[in-house]
């Protein structure tokens, strides 16, 4: 069977304006399967703004091959759904109005159906007595809820999701972790998340990639072998802590760039931490 997404021996080359090239990746090689969290972590400059938008088709490799569902990816394709850091709502349109523009602004018109869901995904997320506000009456974490919502509404097979809880406080950032493990168990999607946070990419994710500095390399793939559905009491695991250790260990004090796919045996390492 083949992976929903895969990058294959994946480089990238950035040209600057005095017409300098910039390695941004090298020999990137991952997959992601049906429904699968994976997070990506690492330094500033790394890549991994990169990776989404070869993913999107807003980019093309100067190597390798990115594919979805087998096929390479050439351009932007209908089956992604993009939650950016921040979430760019019309500030003349109200909250259903924002979540509905993606399809109104595609097929110039919105069916009673598609209004049901619309209204269906603001309730999963919390704001089913918000659906009439306007962006400037809601915080910073009901406006990315409404930005979740909104992607969602064509029913996406992949998400996209670029740090959006990166401009939060860290309270409302912890809140909105929660909120997005609920709304994923309840429409489960495979999800690329990009993050700066160890410990947020270590709650929600089955696996997690960390890149290297720049040019961006996958220096270790480490599986996260906790149950699920995770809560407040995750984070007090100790296998937690582990995991996070683990990563922030790679990160800050990296071994060769050799990387570990097996997943006893990760398990196993970090078991022995």
């Amino acid at each position: 069977m083949k992976p929903y997404v895969s990058f294959n021996s994946v480089s990238h080359f950035y040209e600057t304006d005095e017409g300098q090239q910039v390695e941004a990746l090298r020999n990137v090689d991952f997959h992601i399967e049906k429904h699968q969290f994976v997070a990506v972590v690492g330094p500033s400059g790394c890549g991994k703004s990169t990776l989404l938008k070869l993913l999107t088709g807003l980019l093309r490799p100067a190597g390798g091959q990115v594919k979805i569902f087998g096929t390479p990816v050439t351009e932007p394709r209908d089956e992604i759904g993009i939650v950016f850091q921040q979430p760019t709502l019309l500030p003349w349109l109200n909250v259903l109005e924002n979540v509905m523009f993606p399809i109104k602004h595609k097929r110039g018109r919105i069916s009673s159906k598609e209004k049901e869901q619309a209204l269906s995904l603001i309730k999963m997320v919390g704001l089913d007595d918000f659906s009439q506000r306007m962006p400037s009456e809601l915080s910073g974490g009901m406006q990315q809820r409404v930005g979740i919502a909104r992607a969602l509404l064509l029913d996406p097979e992949i998400l996209i999701m670029d740090e959006p809880f990166s401009a939060l406080d860290a309270l409302t950032r912890e809140e909105m972790g929660f909120d997005l493990l609920r709304i994923w168990n309840q429409s489960p999607k495979t999800v690329l998340f990009i993050t700066h946070s160890i410990t947020e990419a270590v709650l929600l994710a089955d696996k997690v990639l960390i890149m290297s500095p720049r040019p961006g390399r996958l220096s270790e793939e480490i599986f996260i072998d906790l149950p699920r559905p995770r809560s407040a009491e995750t984070v007090k695991e100790k296998a937690f802590a582990e995991y996070s250790d683990r990563i922030r260990q790679q990160i800050y004090h990296p071994r060769e760039f050799t990387v570990v796919s097996n997943e006893s045996k990760v398990k196993q390492e970090v078991s022995n931490l």
